[in-house]
């Protein structure tokens, strides 16, 4: 009988992926980034550990919500005091922060824990289409 691979934490290679989401969906940049994040792209995949990559997305000011999203999403913020909610649409989140609506969209597909947040921190989001990461040589990745 095979057992099951488990990679240890020791043998973890991790690459720098570019992924550009110009004219693309918001919905398929996040889940492409969060599956490279997570590490399921890799066979030495294992589920207890934080075996994903780094990853960088440039353009995200030029991502593509479908629909009436951009009229009808909504994000909400609130500050912990009485009356302390704050309601943006996805229009006004495009416009004036398009890193934090990368982000959000990416964090909610990462598991919930120390183990997500571990994985968050691995994340590079810019508006425009430049990066200081040059040095790390990022491979770039299409979305499919």
């Amino acid at each position: 009988m095979k057992n099951t691979f488990m990679q240890k934490k020791q043998e973890i290679k991790r690459d720098w992926y570019v992924i550009d989401a110009n004219n693309a969906p918001l919905g398929r940049v996040a889940v492409k980034v969060a599956h490279v994040l997570r590490g399921k792209h890799k066979p030495t995949y294992t589920p207890n550990l934080d075996c994903g990559d780094y990853v960088i997305v440039i353009n995200a000011s030029n991502v593509v919500l479908t629909g009436n999203k951009l009229d009808d999403k909504m994000y909400y913020n609130h500050s912990g005091y009485p009356g302390g909610l704050r309601e943006r649409t996805a229009r006004t989140m495009k416009e004036n922060y398009p890193v934090e609506m990368m982000e959000r969209a990416v964090k909610g597909m990462l598991p919930k824990g120390r183990l997500g947040r571990q994985m968050y921190k691995k994340l590079f989001v810019y508006a425009g289409s430049e990066h200081p990461h040059a040095a790390q040589k990022p491979v770039e990745m299409k979305l499919n």
